[in-house]
């Protein structure tokens, strides 16, 4: 299975600076065929620019929220099925910025992922711990409790989604989790995974929280 990179934006970017990093993205892939996949997502206003830089080209896209509602009176929310007007093949859902800021819950988180897959656009479903909760020996209670709302949600649909490992306390904080670390929270997430379906091993499973060209 060809590994997945996925690049979040968070609320950053400019139509200049877009296409600037785009461009240089394009230019180092240039007459090379790349090891693995990639996708960039960004902030919604920006979809359809990166749609017109990134057609054709290698990297995928995608957004960072989906809404639970198909339509309707939900100012501000933006549907799967606009996503996927705009060719986006991801979309981000419960990223632990999404859960402490916004009060996202397990079950919420699900219900978008569900709402994705409807509309033909794999979530990227994150999961992780807070530093208190790894201090507590938690961690693999809590990454199982955010992956099982969603499993048991998307059901036999398990397999078309993608997992990322994003520990709370490395994300925008400069630490990362050491790669033993990682690999022992993936050995559970895709334990988890292969219980609950038969095609388990087909689930990209990342790991993300302050990555930089030196420590991918």
């Amino acid at each position: 299975m060809r590994k997945l990179i996925a690049g979040n934006w968070k609320m950053n970017g400019s139509l200049a600076a877009n296409a600037a990093l785009v461009k240089g993205m394009l230019e180092g892939l240039a007459g090379r065929a790349p090891q693995s996949d990639m996708a960039l997502c960004a902030p919604a206003p920006y979809l359809a620019q990166l749609g017109g830089l990134l057609n054709g080209s290698p990297i995928a896209w995608g957004a960072q929220d989906v809404s639970i509602h198909e339509h309707g009176a939900y100012t501000g929310e933006v549907s799967a099925s606009m996503l996927k007007d705009f060719a986006c093949r991801y979309v981000i859902v419960g990223h632990s910025e999404r859960r402490q800021y916004h009060g996202e819950s397990d079950a919420l988180v699900a219900a978008k992922a569900q709402r994705a897959l409807s509309a033909g656009v794999t979530p990227i479903v994150c999961v992780g711990e807070t530093l208190a909760e790894r201090e507590a020996g938690q961690t693999e209670l809590v990454v199982k409790r955010q992956l099982a709302a969603v499993i048991h949600t998307v059901a036999h649909c398990t397999s078309e989604i993608v997992v990322a490992y994003e520990p709370v306390w490395a994300i925008g904080t400069g630490k990362t989790a050491s790669p033993e670390q990682a690999q022992q929270v993936h050995a559970v997430l895709r334990a988890q995974l292969s219980a609950a379906t038969a095609h388990g091993e087909r689930v990209h499973i990342l790991y993300g929280g302050s990555m930089n060209a030196t420590n991918a």
